[in-house]
């Protein structure tokens, strides 16, 4: 009896000091590998990687396999034979698999993503029903910044599913914006003042093709096309100056901008 007492206060001992190194050994390793995560994202040369997607994703990659080697080594500290562990990894794996069935398309889609690009951290994209700019791209998820400053995370599964209208891709994007004018209105002095609202515009590209034609006749108006280019980046500022230099232009010149009008027609 004193025997197996003492075998128990032995064993119990020994499992103790165990555990105690383990949890050392965890928070120490979490603290390291939180901190080789911080230089990873400051180390200029790590960025030879010049995409920054791409080093977002890598990063994510790195931490998580950290994690799960730093995983593996307590619980094999803690006495777990290896051959068990991996036994019982192999059967967690495909229990979780089946279970997180969209964590791995979201993985698979992370994947795609940084192999075909459609668009990288700065870029402002729309996808889902949802735009903004691009924050950072993880294992799992894409996070953009709407312009009110919402942060949004997108899963990669469906993202890399989905219709995504990249609008930074390109140095220059074109103003295409129709007004409607009435049908008294001379079209020819509509596009006149048109014309001398872009040539007023220092940020309208004047070397790139310029278009203001008739698009379209209305129930209640003609449609007027406006098109010209100007650099991605200016592109917000140039088209709100031109939405309010055009009202003025318009009403200094006497062009109507009808309201929609219905003909009702009765029975005697």
């Amino acid at each position: 009896m004193e025997k197996m007492l003492e075998k128990l206060i032995e064993g119990g001992t020994d499992l103790c000091i165990k555990l105690v190194i383990s949890i050392i050994i965890l928070l120490i390793g979490n603290k390291i590998i939180k901190t080789i995560e911080k230089v990873l994202k400051k180390e200029k040369k790590f960025s030879k990687l010049e995409d920054p997607s791409i080093k977002s994703f890598v990063i994510s990659f790195i931490t998580i396999s950290l994690k799960l080697l730093l995983f593996v080594t307590v619980l094999s500290i803690v006495g777990i034979p290896m051959t068990s562990l991996i036994t019982i990894l192999g059967s967690c794996a495909v229990a979780v698999g089946l279970a997180l069935q969209g964590g791995l398309s979201n993985l698979a889609g992370g994947i795609m993503l940084l192999i075909f690009k459609p668009f990288t951290i700065g870029d402002y994209i729309e996808a889902n029903g949802k735009e903004g700019t691009v924050k950072s791209i993880s294992l799992f998820y894409t996070t953009i910044v709407g312009i009110d400053n919402i942060t949004i995370q997108l899963p990669n599964g469906t993202l890399s599913n989905s219709n995504i209208t990249n609008y930074t891709a390109n140095k220059t994007r074109m103003l295409n914006i129709v007004y409607d004018v009435s049908y008294n209105s001379d079209i020819d002095k509509v596009k006149k003042v048109l014309r001398e609202v872009l040539d007023d515009e220092e940020k309208i590209l004047k070397d790139e093709p310029i278009r203001i034609a008739v698009k379209s006749h209305k129930d209640s108006s003609i449609g007027i096309v406006f098109r010209a280019w100007t650099l991605t980046s200016d592109y917000w500022d140039v088209y709100f100056r031109i939405m309010e230099n055009v009202k003025k232009a318009f009403d200094k010149n006497g062009i109507e901008i009808p309201y929609p009008q219905m003909d009702v027609h009765m029975k005697k």
